[in-house]
């Protein structure tokens, strides 16, 4: 919106043109989105706690856990919030890459305050029922990946960038849409499986979206798209603002969810999150460098499916607790040091995601 209004005023200073500039934008959608975050979240947080929205902790969860119990969460709410208030301010709103991720984002961002919402209304943690979650989830992601997939311009919109092999880039044709299904359902459970210590899953979350703002921006421009030899995704470079605004509102969250959190984000933002970087990815066509960046979310996700699959084949467990940070913390590793030693592995994964723009 504040876009438009500068295009309109350039006509009367011409120094408003320097609202045109991605870089700018995206840095002032940082700052926006944190600086929001910071001043409305205590009355969020207050909110969350009168209408007595609080945390329901697993009973077979670690002891030290039970304290978090009456803990406010749906604190995803206030990161939904800003982000779509800081994309619509300052993103090209003429872009439908813009409007894909806005929808895919709030959408999933639904389905987990249902999920929330029947937890807190049943006082434990079974929410929705799994299939009807994976439905809705499923509903939303073909949606999605059908448009982007119908809308697509160029080969180069749909083919499968294979990294570190500049010349390797595969066709996919109807593909691409089981592909963006799989990668936009798999990332928001992966962050859900993700979300269960404090901070635990926000910051990896805001690393992997400030790789793939720089990648959409890279991608969205002809010339540092051919230099490094990636394809060239016109208007991708919009998305950049979104990611910025992604930044903002997760450090933002942050402030109030470090160790001891004093908000939890809950399904609404785990889910939402989750989606919001596999839709980016998959528009920008780096969906193999966001399991590489996220190889956390991924590393969780496998430590769930060794343990059931194990322990219905053998009836044994390989970890003390799934997913893979609860069993560290039964061996004793005190929370923060499981937090922070899980952000240092995403730091490195995020390094070695963005060498494969150059390494090709």
């Amino acid at each position: 919106m504040l876009l438009w209004l500068t295009d309109y005023l350039t006509i009367f200073d011409g120094g408003f043109s320097v609202f045109r500039y991605l870089t700018l934008r995206t840095m002032i959608s940082v700052m926006t989105a944190f600086f929001v975050s910071v001043m409305i979240g205590p009355y969020v947080i207050a909110k969350l706690g009168s209408l007595q929205l609080s945390q329901t902790v697993r009973d077979d969860g670690p002891e030290s856990h039970l304290s978090k119990t009456g803990t406010p969460t749906m604190g995803g709410v206030l990161i939904l919030m800003v982000i779509l208030i800081t994309t619509l301010l300052w993103a090209d709103l003429g872009s439908r890459y813009i409007w894909v991720v806005l929808f895919t984002t709030t959408a999933f961002g639904l389905i987990g305050l249902a999920d929330d919402l029947l937890k807190i209304w049943r006082k434990n943690s079974a929410g929705l029922v799994p299939r009807w979650k994976y439905f809705w989830q499923s509903v939303v992601a073909m949606i999605a990946t059908i448009y982007l997939f119908a809308s697509a311009q160029t080969p180069a919109e749909t083919n499968l960038i294979v990294p570190f092999f500049k010349e390797v880039t595969i066709p996919l044709g109807l593909g691409f849409v089981v592909l963006g299904y799989l990668i936009i359902v798999g990332m928001s459970n992966a962050v859900n499986l993700t979300d269960g210590l404090d901070g635990l899953a926000v910051l990896p979350v805001v690393l992997v979206s400030a790789a793939l703002g720089l990648i959409a921006y890279v991608a969205g421009n002809v010339e540092f798209s051919d230099y490094l030899q990636i394809p060239y995704i016109a208007g991708a470079g919009e998305l950049s603002i979104f990611c910025g605004a992604l930044i903002g509102a997760g450090l933002g969250f942050l402030w109030f969810n470090t160790y001891p959190a004093q908000v939890f984000m809950g399904d609404v933002g785990s889910l939402a999150l989750g989606a919001a970087l596999g839709v980016v990815a998959i528009i920008v066509r780096h969906e193999i460098v966001l399991l590489i960046m996220g190889g956390l979310f991924v590393l969780e996700t496998a430590s769930v499916i060794v343990q059931v699959a194990s322990f219905r084949l053998t009836g044994k467990r390989v970890f003390r607790m799934a997913p893979i940070h609860h069993h560290f913390e039964l061996k004793g590793w005190p929370e923060p040091r499981v937090i922070v030693r899980f952000w240092i592995i995403t730091l490195i994964l995020v390094t070695i995601g963005l060498s494969t723009l150059k390494l090709r």
